[in-house]
């Protein structure tokens, strides 16, 4: 029998201790191909709050202005594909020439975004705030011109004492048109005489001093005659038409006398008995009256309107007429 190999141990009977050692490989690399789809998702979720932030902070008509910016102008209403934008052809071949029937114009409100669709513009800007500013300050005016002839006409009368009976003959008020300034026969204070435009002689004083507040306005003025249902007969068709009419022109030449600028006087109307200021009873004085209007946004522009001190004498005014004769005559009773 063999021996067994005695490797120097202190018996010589223990076997020897064999280490393995495992050389391991290293890892592949994995690349940032994440980072790459984190980085997105952080970018899409800034701009996904970012939005919902702007669709906080800015109005409807911006949000509005913004969807008009991307809006077609123009949309194609043909069925084929050959009505695109060079209906089927190229450069070359004409595509610049027209095609009837090609397209259809899009309606487009206006829109609210600034030059170059990049900044947004103030909602105080729109043309609809614009509007309602013009309009407040028109009515602010409007008012301001309402009290001031008002009381520039109600001073004028009251440091006449001729006028004193025709203090409740002259009424001011407000119109669509315009201030408006009436002067009304009352019981036994006529303007006019009976059936005639002549004009009394306190009645051409009150619209002297009248032509004295309107002139300091720019406004131009409309004047209309009104009469009563009252009317004689007359062979030669004299109605209540001609005689509003008349009384209106008469009325016109007054204001002149009184130093009115002719060029203020825009219309002059006759409207017989058919606008009565007292509809319940057709034939009360009141509603025998001349009214003047200061017309709303009917003003002299530049030159033609001058507020200097001289202004009179720039003026020509007709020559005063012969109040012995009258200024519109009645027609004359057949001999």
């Amino acid at each position: 029998m063999a021996e067994r190999p005695d490797f120097g141990g202190a018996g010589g009977d223990k076997a020897p201790i064999i280490i393995k050692r495992v050389k391991k490989g290293e890892h592949g690399h994995h690349g940032g191909a994440w980072k790459v789809a984190y980085a997105d998702f952080v970018t899409a979720m800034m701009a996904f709050f970012l939005l919902l932030w702007l669709l906080n902070a800015v109005t409807e008509q911006q949000l509005n202005g913004v969807a008009d910016y991307f809006t077609p102008i123009a949309a194609s209403t043909r069925e084929s594909g050959a009505g695109g934008m060079l209906g089927g052809q190229t450069i070359g071949e004409g595509a610049s020439q027209s095609r009837p029937g090609s397209t259809s114009a899009v309606v487009m409100p206006p829109s609210s975004i600034g030059s170059g669709g990049s900044d947004m513009t103030d909602p105080k800007d729109t043309p609809q705030a614009t509007e309602e500013a013009v309009k407040a300050a028109q009515e602010a005016k409007d008012q301001k011109d309402f009290q001031q002839v008002t009381q520039e006409l109600k001073d004028t009368i009251s440091g006449i004492p001729d006028l004193a009976p025709l203090a409740n003959s002259l009424m001011v008020d407000q119109t669509p048109e315009g201030v408006r300034i009436q002067i009304m026969d009352q019981d036994k204070v006529d303007m006019f005489q009976p059936g005639s435009a002549n004009l009394l002689p306190r009645s051409r004083e009150l619209l002297a001093q009248v032509a004295k507040v309107i002139r300091k306005m720019p406004n131009k003025i409309k004047i209309t005659g009104h009469t009563d249902p009252s009317t004689a007969v007359d062979p030669q068709g004299y109605t209540n038409w001609e005689l509003s009419s008349d009384r209106a022109l008469a009325t016109r030449r007054a204001l002149l006398e009184g130093g009115l600028d002719d060029r203020q006087v825009f219309d002059i109307t006759g409207v017989s008995d058919r606008q009565p200021m007292d509809p319940k009873i057709p034939r009360s004085p009141r509603n025998r009256r001349v009214s003047i209007v200061l017309l709303r946004g009917e003003n002299l522009k530049g030159n033609e309107f001058d507020r200097l001190p001289n202004f009179l004498e720039k003026s020509a005014l007709p020559q005063p007429l012969n109040s012995a004769v009258g200024e519109t005559l009645a027609p004359a009773a057949k001999p």
